[in-house]
């Protein structure tokens, strides 16, 4: 573990139980559920190059490498979060292996190239500007809504940066599924496995993991759903694992024969 030096305002948190350390700060947007569950979704190859798009402090490249040898890259707009993400990196000793970079996404596949990724993962902006109350904080308002990128930028930059049979895991609410599946085959992305997160048996979704292959074949596998917690505050089994167990897959084995 690398010394890195901390912002005032910034603390130093354990990041489940991998043995990696991540800097956060109550003046940004900390990580939360839903990044861990897109890390821990995502199907990713042993080696070949990932990409992380809204990368904000790293969290979701942090968690790959624990699955991966592949050369990750992750993407922030936000010079403070990329920051914050570069240091992360060099604090868990990763300089190696992850890459951070302060860019707008809108197009980067400029620089990074067309169709050079195995697996471009997001963590977008779940809200259109004209929706909800924006937050006076920059920080947190960029992460809410979508400030820097739309659905439509993280889609097209997706689709450009993933290769052909190369997958694209999103993480995002329900109420945007049908956005998002339009959008997708728009920019020859097939939606391939989507799985519900529900807080609690009986009530409505409340996150969505989608994941897609860049010139597939219609095919959508509906996953079982993921029940967050078994009574009012006792995660259940599955999840208990991946924060506090060892389990690094949300699903242990990928599907076989899935056609193109």
């Amino acid at each position: 573990m690398d010394k890195v030096s901390l912002l005032p305002s910034e603390r130093l948190d354990d990041l489940l139980t991998e043995g990696l350390k991540i800097i956060q700060s109550d003046e940004v947007f900390s990580f939360s559920m839903d990044a861990v569950l897109l890390a821990r979704f995502c199907h990713i190859p042993q080696k070949g190059r990932i990409v992380d798009l809204c990368t904000g402090n790293g969290v979701i490249p942090l968690l790959l490498t624990t699955r991966t040898k592949a050369a990750i890259t992750g993407v922030e707009i936000q010079e403070r979060l990329a920051d914050m993400a570069q240091r992360n990196v060099e604090l868990n000793g990763l300089a190696e292996r992850v890459n951070i970079l302060h860019r707008d996404l809108c197009g980067i596949e400029k620089e990074l190239g067309h169709g050079s990724y195995d697996v471009v993962t997001v963590n977008p902006p779940y809200l259109p500007v004209s929706q909800g109350d924006q937050n006076m904080n920059q920080h947190f308002a960029a992460a809410r809504h979508e400030v820097f990128c739309t659905l439509e930028d993280v889609v097209r930059t997706s689709s450009c940066l993933v290769r052909s049979g190369g997958r694209v895991a999103m993480v995002h609410r329900p109420s945007r599924m049908v956005d998002i599946f339009c959008t997708m085959r728009a920019h020859m992305l097939e939606p391939k496995r989507v799985r519900y997160v529900h807080p609690r048996a009986g009530e409505e979704a409340n996150m969505v993991l989608i994941e897609a292959l860049k010139d597939g074949k219609p095919e959508l596998r509906t996953l079982p759903p993921l029940i967050v917690y078994k009574n009012k505050t006792e995660y259940c089994d599955e999840l208990f694992e991946v924060y506090y167990g060892k389990r690094t897959e949300l699903i242990e084995t990928p599907e076989s024969g899935e056609s193109l």
